[in-house]
C-alpha cells in the first residue's frame, strides 16, 4: 500500500493526531450506504418519471454507469494516498496544495449541508407522524444521538448504522414483495417494458430525455465516496477501500433500480400528467404506494425514511470529521481540528455536530420561504461534491499522467475514464440551478480568500511528498 509523506507524518505525530484502524469491509459498506440510502429514489421518483418520459429505470442504470467513473478515480487515489481527507489529500498530491485546499473547501460545502438536510427530513417526517412533538425536538434529537454514537468510536457507530441499514433494506424488501403480490393478481399499470423505454405519453422515446433526468439522478448516489473519509481507520490496506467504494456504488444500482422499475409498473398516473402536474412529483412513489398497496406500507417507508435520514446524517458528520481533522492536521483550518481522544477525532466531530445544526435551521428556513425551496437547497448541497469530484478526476490525470508518479500509463484507467467521468460532472454542475451555482461560486471565493491569506502569513504544514512512499502490507 503505497503512502505520501502526509501519512508518514501523521503516524509520526502519534497520539493525539492519530486515529484507530479498526473498520472492516462490512464497516465501509455500511458507511457508504447510509449515507446514500438504500431507498434515495422515493423523493425524486417523481421528477425523475417526469423528465424521463416513463423511463425511470432506464435513468438509474446510466447513472450508476455514470457515477462508476468516479468511483473509479476513487478506488485510482486511495491506492497512492490512502489518507483521511480524501478529495483535500488527493488533490494535494495530483495538482499541488493549492488545488487540494479548493477541494476540501468545496466538499465541506456538501459534508456540512447533507447531514443538515438529512437532520431536517428526519424532523419533519417524524413530526409528520407525531405532529404533538415539535420537527425542532425530532431534528435536535437525531443530532444527539448521531453525535454521540460517533463520539463514542467509528467502530461503534458502524454498528448501530448496520442495524438500522437491515431496517431500511428490510422496509425495501417489504416493498418488493408487496409490490409483487400487486402485480401478480392485478397486473401492472404501465406496460412491462415502459420503465426502461418510456410510457409513450411524451411521444416517443427520447435520449435527451433520459439524459436530462440522469443529472438529477446522479444526485442520488452522492455519500457513497464517504468511504475514502476512512482511509485511516479501516484495516486490510487501501485496496479494501477501493473494493468497498466499487461494491457499494453497484449494489446502490440495483437497489435503486429494483425499486424504481416496480413502482413505475405501479404508477396509475402518466409521465405527461406528471410533466403538467409539478405538484404532483414530490409524492409521486406514496402517492403510487397508497393507490396499490394500502396506507400501512406508506407509514413504514416514512417511519423507515426518518430513521434512515438521521444514520445518513450519522455517516455524514463522521465523514465531515474527517475531512476537518485532515484539513486541521495540515493546518489549512485550526490545528485543534486534529487532535484525537482513543483514536477518535471528537474535536472536529463536535464543530461538525454545531455546524450542521445550525445548517439545518437554516435550511428550514430558506425552504419554508420558496415554493421551490427544498429543490433549490438539494441543488446547492450538491454543488460542492460535483466541484470537488470534478478535482478528483483531474487528480487522476495529474498524478498518473502529467507526473507519472504510478508507473506504467493506463490511457484507459488514467486518462479516458477520469476525462469521461469529468465530463459527467462538469454537465451535471452547469444543469445545476443558478441559485446553486451563485451559492457555489461565493463559497469558492470565500475559500480562495482563505487561501491567499494563509500562503501569505505562510500558517501551512509543510507540503506533501511528491511521491509515495515504499509500499508495505495493508495490515
Amino acid at each position: 500500500m503505497a503512502e505520501t509523506g502526509t501519512g508518514t507524518r501523521a503516524r509520526a505525530a502519534g497520539g493525539e493526531h492519530a486515529l484507530r484502524r479498526s473498520l472492516g469491509f462490512r464497516d465501509l459498506v455500511v458507511y457508504g450506504l447510509l449515507f446514500i440510502a438504500p431507498m434515495a429514489p422515493v423523493g425524486v421518483f417523481g421528477t425523475l418519471d417526469a423528465k424521463s418520459h416513463g423511463a425511470v429505470a432506464l435513468v438509474y442504470v446510466v447513472a450508476t454507469v455514470a457515477m462508476a467513473f468516479t468511483a473509479f478515480s476513487y478506488a485510482q487515489m486511495v491506492r497512492v494516498v490512502p489518507q483521511a481527507g480524501s478529495v483535500f489529500a488527493y488533490a494535494r498530491v495530483g495538482l499541488g496544495k493549492e488545488a487540494g485546499f479548493v477541494a476540501g473547501w468545496m466538499a465541506m460545502l456538501d459534508y456540512v449541508l447533507i447531514p443538515a438536510v438529512a437532520y431536517l427530513f428526519c424532523g419533519v417526517a417524524m413530526n409528520a407522524l407525531v405532529p404533538e412533538v415539535s420537527r425542532w425536538v425530532w431534528s435536535a434529537l437525531a443530532v444527539a444521538v448521531t453525535t454521540l454514537l460517533n463520539l463514542w468510536g467509528v467502530r461503534a457507530a458502524a454498528r448501530v448504522g448496520f442495524l438500522v441499514l437491515v431496517l431500511e433494506v428490510v422496509v425495501l424488501a417489504v416493498f418488493v414483495v408487496a409490490a409483487l403480490v400487486v402485480l401478480a393478481r392485478d397486473g401492472a399499470e404501465r406496460g412491462w417494458l415502459s420503465p426502461l423505454s418510456g410510457d409513450g405519453t411524451q411521444g416517443a422515446f427520447a435520449v435527451s430525455a433520459v439524459l436530462g433526468a440522469v443529472s438529477v439522478a446522479v444526485l442520488s448516489y452522492l455519500g457513497f465516496d464517504a468511504i475514502a473519509s476512512f482511509a485511516e481507520e479501516v484495516t486490510g490496506g487501501s485496496a479494501r477501500i477501493a473494493r468497498a467504494l466499487l461494491f457499494c456504488l453497484a449494489l446502490a444500482g440495483v437497489l435503486f433500480l429494483a425499486q424504481t422499475y416496480l413502482v413505475a409498473l405501479l404508477e396509475p398516473v402518466s409521465s405527461a400528467r406528471l410533466a403538467a402536474e409539478p405538484g404532483r412529483q414530490g409524492s409521486a412513489f406514496y402517492d403510487t404506494v397508497d393507490a396499490s398497496v394500502g396506507t400501512w406500507l406508506h407509514d413504514l417507508v416514512a417511519v423507515s425514511k426518518a430513521i434512515g435520514a438521521a444514520f445518513a446524517a450519522l455517516a455524514g458528520q463522521a465523514a465531515a470529521a474527517r475531512l476537518l481533522f485532515a484539513m486541521g492536521r495540515d493546518r489549512r483550518l485550526p490545528r485543534v481540528l486534529s487532535r484525537t481522544s482513543a483514536g477518535v477525532p471528537r474535536v472536529a466531530l463536535l464543530c461538525a455536530a454545531v455546524v450542521t445544526l445550525v445548517a439545518a435551521v437554516w435550511a428550514a428556513v430558506w425552504a419554508a420561504r420558496r415554493d421551490d425551496g427544498m429543490d433549490q437547497l438539494v441543488s446547492v448541497v450538491d454543488i460542492g461534491a460535483l466541484t470537488a469530484f470534478t478535482l478528483l478526476h483531474a487528480s487522476v490525470v495529474g498524478w498518473f499522467v502529467v507526473k507519472r508518479r504510478g508507473g506504467a500509463v493506463s490511457w484507459w484507467r488514467h486518462l479516458l475514464a477520469p476525462v469521461l467521468g469529468a465530463a459527467i460532472t462538469v454537465a451535471v454542475i452547469v444543469a445545476a440551478s443558478g441559485t446553486a451555482q451563485v451559492v457555489g461560486a461565493v463559497w469558492l471565493a470565500a475559500g480562495l480568500v482563505v487561501l491567499v491569506v494563509q500562503e501569505r502569513r505562510g500558517t501551512t504544514a509543510p507540503p506533501a511528498a511528491d511521491r509515495p512512499a515504499r509500499p508495505r502490507s495493508g495490515r
